[in-house]
């Protein structure tokens, strides 16, 4: 009997540590919902790098993350909606720029506020936008230029 309890009290202990862990990471590893962000949408020439989940920063602080990418059809532009919290508040000449951590890097959404005296609203379009520069497309016009 001795034997079945000590797999009962072990089962009981791997059960708490994994609940535990499960509920560290829904709380600090942002799993958890959406609940009180904006929702902001812009539209980038080029999102290279950029999907579903990647990093909003602002001032190298994550501030919110990528909902969606899409392709508009008729502009052949990368549609992106991404959420930016609450507590941000954005001015009406704020700039969405894709950046990248550094050459091997990943890249991210950054936002560069303006200095206009009126707010963004929530839902509303950033529309000054700059797309991921190609360190690829860099190196070849180093390699190939004429000088």
């Amino acid at each position: 009997m001795s034997e079945n309890t000590t797999e009962i009290v072990t089962g009981g202990i791997v059960v708490a540590v994994a609940a535990g862990f499960l509920i560290y990471a829904s709380q600090f590893g942002g799993f958890g919902g959406a609940g009180g962000d904006a929702v902001y949408s812009a539209s980038f020439r080029s999102a290279e790098g950029v999907g579903v989940g990647t990093d909003v920063r602002l001032a190298g602080v994550k501030v919110g993350t990528v909902l969606s990418l899409d392709l508009d059809p008729a502009t052949f532009r990368a549609d992106a909606s991404f959420t930016i919290d609450d507590e941000v508040v954005l001015p009406e000449d704020t700039a969405a720029v894709i950046s990248s951590e550094g050459l091997l890097g990943g890249s991210f959404v950054e936002i560069l506020p303006g200095g206009s005296a009126f707010n963004l609203e929530p839902g509303s379009e950033i529309e000054d936008t700059q797309g991921a520069v190609s360190i690829v497309q860099l190196l070849l016009r180093f390699v190939t230029s004429d000088e």
